[in-house]
C-alpha cells in the first residue's frame, strides 16, 4: 500500500485514498503507458448487438443541445442497420459490463485491487465520433475515466447548482459552469469523486473511453434489501397485540399507543455486525439482472479433478466471490468448504484463478467437490493455458 504507482500519478494507494478518494479530482497523465484500448469500435458495436450486454445509444442535436427534445436515448441490443443510419457526429455508444465478457477487461480492473471488490461496479466503454458526449452531468459514485483511442476533452465543475434540462431523457445539467478542463489522450486517466459535475466531449473520430465505476448503494436500497433478507431468513413474526386497549371515541384515529407499540416491534430487529456482514457479502455478490451463466456439460468429479490439476481453473468473468471474516459468498449464495481450504479459497477470491500447481495441493483437494459443483453451474472454467 506504500508503493508508488504510475497508475496513481506516483502516489501510493494509501496516499491516494487519504488525499483524493471521495475528496477531489485527480488528473493522471500517462497512467497506463502504451494503453491504446482493449477493443476497437467494430468489436464494441458487436457487443452492443448482444442481448446479454447492456448498451445505449445517445445522440443530440448540436443546434439544440439545451432542450429536452434535442436529446435521444435508445436502448440496445442494436443491429447493423442502426449503426449504418447514424449521423457523422454528435452521438455516443455506451456498453456496460464489458468486464463480464472480455478477459482483458477483468485484468484491467485488477489494477484497482487496492479498492475493495465489493465497491467495484463494472467497466463501461464508450465510443464517440467528433463532438459526441452525454452532456454535462453529475454521478453519485467514484469513477476513473481512462482514455483509449482518440482524444476527449473533459470539463469539470464543483458547482452547487444542479438544475436539469426539463424533459430530457438524461439527467443533463442546464447551468454547467466549467472550472477546469483537460484533453486526455491514450493512457491518460481522470479520477472523479462523487458529485463532481463533468462533461466529456470527443475531440476527434474513434474516441474511446473506459469508465471504471464504483458502486454507491443508497441507504434506502440497503435497508429494503436487508429487511427482505430478514423476512426470507424467517425473522420472528411477532403479531401486533393490545390487551390493554381502551374504548375510543375517534375510531378513525391512529393513536399514540399504537405508534409506540409498532416502534417497539421494529426495534427488535437485529442490526449487529454478525447479521450485516453476511448480508453485505450476499448483496454485493448477487448477479445483476442481465447476467446469465451457461452450465457446463456433465463431467464426473474424477475427470474434473484430473483436468483441474493439469490446466488450473478460473472464475467465470461474471462470477463474484467475496467474504466477511471467514464466511465466503459466491453469486449471492454461501460457500461451504472445509477450514483447511480457506487459504486457497481466499486466493481464488483475490486472483480469480488457481493454477495447475495450486490445484494439486492438499488444501485444494479438500474443496475439489465444491469446485466441481460450481464448474457444472458455469461459475468456473478450466484455464485456457496450463500454469
Amino acid at each position: 500500500m506504500m508503493q508508488a504507482l504510475t497508475l496513481l500519478n506516483g502516489l501510493s494507494p494509501q496516499q491516494f485514498m487519504a488525499e483524493y478518494w471521495q475528496k477531489k479530482p485527480l488528473l493522471i497523465r500517462n497512467a497506463m503507458p502504451g494503453f491504446k484500448g482493449l477493443l476497437d469500435a467494430n468489436a464494441l458495436a458487436g457487443l452492443a448487438c448482444d442481448t446479454d450486454v447492456p448498451s445505449r445509444l445517445i445522440s443530440f442535436d448540436p443546434d439544440n443541445p439545451w432542450s429536452g427534445n434535442g436529446w435521444q436515448v435508445r436502448q440496445g441490443p442494436f443491429d447493423d442497420a442502426v449503426f449504418a443510419s447514424l449521423p457523422e457526429s454528435h452521438w455516443t455508444l455506451l456498453v456496460q459490463g464489458v468486464n463480464h465478457v472480455l478477459p482483458e477487461a477483468q485484468a484491467l480492473l485488477r489494477q484497482f485491487n487496492f479498492i475493495p471488490q465489493a465497491r467495484l461496479d463494472d467497466l463501461m466503454v464508450s465510443y464517440a465520433p467528433s463532438g459526441g458526449g452525454v452532456g454535462p452531468h453529475v454521478d453519485s459514485y467514484d469513477v476513473f475515466l481512462l482514455q483509449g483511442a482518440g482524444k476527449r476533452r473533459w470539463r469539470i465543475s464543483q458547482q452547487n447548482g444542479r438544475q436539469l434540462i426539463p424533459d430530457a431523457p438524461l439527467r443533463i445539467l442546464s447551468n454547467f459552469v466549467c472550472e477546469e478542463e483537460w484533453v486526455l489522450e491514450a493512457g491518460d486517466m481522470l479520477y472523479l469523486p462523487p458529485n463532481v459535475a463533468h462533461w466529456g466531449i470527443a475531440e476527434d473520430d474513434d474516441c474511446m473511453t473506459y469508465s471504471i465505476g464504483f458502486r454507491a448503494p443508497a441507504a434506502r436500497e440497503l435497508a429494503i434489501e436487508f429487511l427482505d433478507e430478514c423476512r426470507q431468513a424467517g425473522m420472528h413474526d411477532q403479531l401486533y397485540a393490545d390487551p390493554d386497549l381502551q374504548p375510543v371515541e375517534d375510531a378513525a384515529a391512529i393513536d399514540d399507543p399504537m405508534v409506540a407499540k409498532v416502534k417497539t416491534m421494529l426495534q427488535q430487529l437485529s442490526w449487529s455486525e454478525t447479521e450485516l456482514g453476511p448480508f453485505l457479502a450476499r448483496y454485493f455478490t448477487e448477479p445483476k439482472a442481465y447476467v446469465v451463466f451457461t452450465p457446463h456439460r456433465k463431467l464426473s468429479l474424477e475427470k474434473f479433478s484430473q483436468r483441474a490439476v493439469q490446466s488450473g481453473v478460473e472464475l467465470d468473468l461474471q462470477t463474484q466471490l467475496l467474504h466477511w471474516q471467514q464466511r465466503y459468498f459466491m453469486n449471492g449464495e454461501a460457500v461451504n468448504v472445509g477450514a483447511s481450504a480457506l487459504r486457497q479459497l481466499n486466493r481464488l477470491a483475490n486472483t480469480r484463478m488457481l493454477t495447475a500447481q495450486e490445484c494439486q495441493r492438499s488444501e485444494t483437494s479438500a474443496m475439489m467437490p465444491w469446485l466441481h459443483e460450481i464448474f457444472l453451474a458455469g461459475y468456473l472454467h478450466f484455464s485456457e493455458n496450463s500454469a
